[in-house]
């Protein structure tokens, strides 16, 4: 049985380095591509510069914000972001206003894509979760206080 392991991983790594050699592997197709300027940013209203190129998102009742009024544990926040009910949504962006690192995740979607995402993000204190939907070249956010009892990025 030994003896199969060893022939069935010698022929994955053989394979493997053949495709790397005749290029058919190679990092810059391998690896996604991000904005580390946004993800990099220390206030939210960089994070979008950055990311979209303005911080002026206007408010919209059409985007439904679903977080925990009260987080009991800020290292596992659950977040959703609906915002089904706007034609042509280009990407949707989650923002935690006091983390060191304000922009937590952005979702790109293809044009016939629904603007739905639900994640988990990280918390330390109290803070606004913001979501920031881009859609027919203009932003619109949804904005909800979030209070946290057990801290996840410093408590």
């Amino acid at each position: 049985m030994k003896r199969r392991s060893f022939l069935k991983g010698t022929l994955a790594t053989g394979a493997a380095a053949v495709a790397v050699n005749a290029g058919l592997l190679t990092p810059s197709t391998v690896l996604a591509d991000w904005n580390k300027k946004a993800f990099t940013a220390k206030t939210a209203d960089d994070a979008l510069s950055a990311f979209y190129g303005s911080s002026n998102a206007t408010a919209s009742g059409d985007i439904q914000l679903k977080a925990p009024a009260i987080a009991e544990n800020g290292a596992v926040t659950p977040v959703t972001v609906d915002a089904s009910g706007i034609d042509g949504v280009e990407s949707i962006a989650i923002l935690a206003s006091k983390n060191p690192i304000p922009l937590v995740c952005e979702y790109t979607f293809a044009a016939s894509a629904v603007g739905y995402v639900s994640t988990r993000i990280k918390m330390g204190q109290t803070m606004n979760v913001i979501a920031i939907v881009k859609a027919g070249g203009k932003l619109l956010k949804a904005e909800q206080e979030v209070k946290v009892t057990i801290g996840g990025c410093g408590g």
